[in-house]
């Protein structure tokens, strides 16, 4: 493992121990803050949410911190208050490990903002 790979883990660790604290449960994948951050983003509060309305969160987070980079752009909300983004550029052909690590990154730095 490169000493960047080693260091993004260690930063990723320390988000994920901050997490813990902050909701009393450690987040147990990326999957995990990342629907944290759709619940953030959507501003609804917590309450329950379908299998679907899941899977939107995810997405809404997804397209949250890529557009950190250009890659997403937020067209504006619909009638429910629900965001919908706009792929501006497309995203590189990574295999998993590598799509992982820029989620990672880009989820790190949304984070260094708040």
């Amino acid at each position: 493992m490169y000493k960047k790979d080693l260091d993004l883990e260690r930063q990723w660790q320390d988000l994920l121990s901050k997490l813990a604290v902050t909701f009393s449960k450690k987040p147990e994948s990326l999957e995990s803050v990342l629907f944290l951050i759709g619940v953030n983003e959507l501003g609804q509060g917590v309450r329950s949410f379908s299998k679907e309305e899941k899977q939107d969160l995810m997405h809404i987070a997804i397209c949250k911190v890529l557009s950190q980079s250009g890659f997403y752009q937020l067209e504006g909300l619909d009638e429910s208050g629900w965001p919908h983004w706009k792929l501006l550029k497309d995203l590189p052909h990574f295999d998993l490990l590598e799509q992982e690590k820029l989620l990672k990154m880009h989820v790190l730095e949304y984070f260094e903002k708040r």
